[in-house]
């Protein structure tokens, strides 16, 4: 429970840090918005073998005012965290289903974050427990997601999963306006 907490604080630093600065580092998640391999700015990992690698960032930061918690979630692409090695679109495809993923579980999160009871004993463990269930339910998805598609080389399993992708987006679309009780 200790590494969780110590885990949580130090995701909330990450995603102060980075809340708001999509301009050089981030791509904030967008329906109109599709990755391009021009963001992905790392350099291939010479110890993998993967074709490419994604990297997200899920924040989430509140305070609490008058017994009511305010806050925003965000979705970012890390740009200087990613890499591609085998550029395609094919690739690229797979690799923006992982983006898409994170937004589904960032959704999930302000889903989870509105049904919230207030506790004023217990918020700070409680929405600590939201966003730990939530970040490990999306990283079961994100391993089911590669395990399934062998890593986009199934490709009837790679057009199964995109399609997957695409209506749990939907499903959650009401949950897609994370930022409107920001702090």
């Amino acid at each position: 429970m200790h590494f969780i907490k110590k885990l949580f604080l130090a995701l909330c630093m990450i995603s102060t840090w980075a809340y708001g600065q999509t301009g050089d580092q981030f791509v904030q998640w967008s329906a109109d918005r599709k990755l391009k391999w021009d963001d992905y700015l790392a350099m291939p990992d010479s110890k993998s073998d993967a074709a490419a690698n994604t990297s997200t960032v899920i924040g989430f930061k509140y305070h609490i005012r008058n017994d009511v918690p305010h806050y925003s979630i965000f979705c970012h692409f890390a740009k200087t965290q990613s890499w591609g090695r085998y550029k395609n679109d094919y690739i690229l495809s797979h690799e923006q289903g992982h983006f898409d993923i994170a937004e589904i579980f960032t959704r999930k999160l302000n889903k989870e974050v509105l049904a919230y009871k207030f506790n004023s004993q217990t918020f700070r463990q409680d929405l600590n427990k939201l966003y730990t269930s939530v970040m490990n339910e999306k990283e079961h998805f994100q391993q089911q997601y590669d395990r399934e598609t062998d890593f986009s080389r199934n490709k009837r399993m790679q057009e199964i999963w995109l399609k997957k992708i695409n209506q749990e987006l939907e499903k959650l679309a009401n949950y897609a306006g994370y930022n409107q009780n920001s702090p």
